[in-house]
């Protein structure tokens, strides 16, 4: 049992995708908590989708992918921005609208090169057994960002968690923080697309700050199991890739959101448990 867990990891593509998994994790955790209390998990999916056009643009140019996925998140940003500013559409349609619009035109660039299927299969999903020491140092670097920026501006967020009024009335300038927020979601979509891909970073940000939710109230103790829940999902799912050659970010993806279904009921089966418990003590009690 134990060779079955420390066989794979002591190869060093393994070590590199364990190292970039768990970075990512608690860079996703840290803002994903932010997401799942301010129910903007349809933005942050279309985030991740919208970053494809400039990734595309970089990869067919020969460029650099980070910098083509911080340039098609900020005019993602800024288009959901202007559509629901200046016209009739709620920020539900204009994120919809520029989900759609933003993913088939990185789907056609790319289809414009001779191997596209890889390479879209690459962009998508990504390639975690692939990760160099430099994609490492880039993820470092995120989490550091993140955890930075989340220290310095946790009140704000805290306070526009709970209400964007309240938020103005404290003077915490909830527009500002607004856009930060968004702005680290477009950090860990952006420095992370090479390790889960565009389509399944959406499960890190959503799947274990959902399941933290689910069994804790405080928000620092939300982060700190939702970290716990991705770093075990992290492990687990680079153990049966690896064993059973199964794809390892669709792998580590799907335990994420089969760990919140888990949770979830074993947390409803204790609650009726306590529930039955609590009537047939009062039933005996009256007679």
């Amino acid at each position: 049992m134990l060779e079955f867990v420390t066989e794979p990891f002591g190869f060093g593509f393994m070590q590199n995708a364990l190292a970039a998994g768990l970075l990512t994790v608690v860079a996703a955790s840290l803002v994903g908590t932010w997401v799942v209390m301010r129910g903007l998990t349809f933005i942050t999916d279309a985030l991740a989708h919208g970053v494809l056009p400039g990734i595309a643009v970089a990869f067919v140019l020969g460029g650099n992918l980070l910098v083509g996925a911080a340039v098609s998140a900020a005019v993602m940003i800024a288009g959901v921005s202007l559509a629901s500013a200046r016209s009739r559409l709620g920020e539900d349609a204009a994120i919809g609208l520029l989900f759609v619009g933003m993913l088939a035109l990185g789907v056609v660039i790319i289809s414009r090169r001779g191997a596209y299927a890889g390479d879209l299969t690459t962009i998508l999903f990504g390639d975690p057994l692939g990760v160099t020491p430099g994609h490492l140092r880039t993820a470092a670097i995120a989490c550091l960002v993140t955890v930075v920026v989340t220290v310095l501006l946790y009140r704000p967020f805290l306070a526009l968690s709970f209400s964007r009024a309240k938020a103005q009335v404290l003077g915490l300038r909830p527009g500002l923080a607004h856009i930060a927020m968004l702005a680290l979601v477009a950090v860990v979509v952006v420095t992370s697309f090479r390790t889960i891909g565009t389509m399944l970073v959406f499960a890190f940000l959503v799947a274990p700050p959902a399941t933290a939710a689910l069994v804790s109230r405080r928000v620092p103790v939300m982060m700190a199991v939702s970290v716990l829940v991705g770093g075990a999902a992290v492990v687990a799912g680079l153990l049966i890739s690896y064993h059973y050659a199964t794809a390892t970010a669709a792998t580590i993806a799907g335990l994420t959101v089969s760990t919140f279904f888990v949770v979830l009921a074993v947390r409803d089966t204790a609650a009726r448990l306590i529930a039955h418990r609590h009537a047939a003590r009062t039933r005996a009690a009256a007679h």
